[in-house]
């Protein structure tokens, strides 16, 4: 069987494009491979054995918080415990690891967001970041619910939503193509009601111009899948360094193969070769 393509060097999370279906890129070293073109082919990625820090190119036995080493686990902002509860930011405490990085990234306008990806699910993004943070999440539709001055309001508002409607994403059901039709406009229009009183309370710590609820048009979402997994099977390169199977579509972060499916950015930092068979 001849080789389409041929290339090994560190595997990145997969850049993505909002067309119709998503168009995936892999990203192995410094060669970027569109993927949707490969579906139905034959594809394989060897694990080398070797990870590489994202940040400083340090050599580790194991990947901290998809690619970082364990000194730059602990150092660097964007691996520190409020970036997955940034309700507990404390940048206005004076004890953010990286302030100039929390500037750029955190004391920015965000995005409150309703998402349907295996059901209705609340989440928050950085404004530049939609809608790839949906797309990441395989999210079938997602609606801006709220925009905020900074990322830690931005996670006080998340709080409050997640007393009515889940934070997280069901990866199988999502995976398995079972996505209920939702209504996200109405959705919105229900949240905002059952917050009103949080958003009152926090607009009166923060500014009446911190919060600002918007009616903007939701984003529905297709990708590229020929067959729809029934058993989710998953394939883990620390465990099994040799994955193989027949490309049958690609969702969130997932390679969906014939033999179970792969978070590419779980692997993020690890080298790899990775390969597509022709016929």
């Amino acid at each position: 069987m001849s080789e389409l393509i041929d290339v090994t060097g560190r595997l990145r999370k997969m850049p993505v494009e909002a067309a119709a279906p998503v168009a995936y890129t892999i990203a192995v070293g410094d060669s970027r491979i569109p993927l949707n073109e490969f579906l139905g082919k034959r594809v394989r990625l060897d694990f080398e054995g070797v990870i590489r820090c994202i940040n400083c190119d340090r050599t580790t036995k194991k990947s901290f918080n998809q690619g970082y080493c364990y000194p730059c686990f602990r150092k660097l902002a964007a691996c520190d415990s409020c970036i997955m509860s940034p309700e507990k930011c404390h940048y206005h405490l004076g004890t953010c690891r990286e302030p100039e990085w929390g500037e750029t990234h955190c004391m920015v306008e965000h995005v409150v967001y309703l998402a349907n990806s295996s059901g209705l699910k609340v989440g928050i993004t950085r404004g530049s970041q939609v809608p790839t943070r949906w797309i990441d999440q395989g999210a079938v539709d997602a609606i801006p619910m709220v925009r905020v001055a900074t990322r830690y309001i931005a996670g006080l508002v998340e709080v409050a939503c997640k007393r009515h409607v889940a934070d997280r994403t069901n990866w199988r059901a999502m995976l398995k193509g079972d996505v209920p039709e939702l209504n996200l406009a109405d959705e919105r229009q229900r949240m905002l009601e059952l917050i009103a009183d949080d958003l009152s309370a926090l607009r009166d710590a923060h500014g009446e111009n911190a919060i600002r609820e918007v009616n903007e048009e939701g984003l529905g979402l297709s990708y590229p899948v020929d067959v729809w997994p029934e058993k989710i099977k998953t394939h883990n390169l620390d465990k099994n360094p040799e994955v193989e199977g027949v490309l049958e579509g690609i969702k969130g972060q997932y390679l969906i193969l014939d033999t179970g499916v792969i978070n590419i950015r779980k692997f993020t930092g690890y080298e790899v070769r990775f390969r597509v068979m022709g016929d």
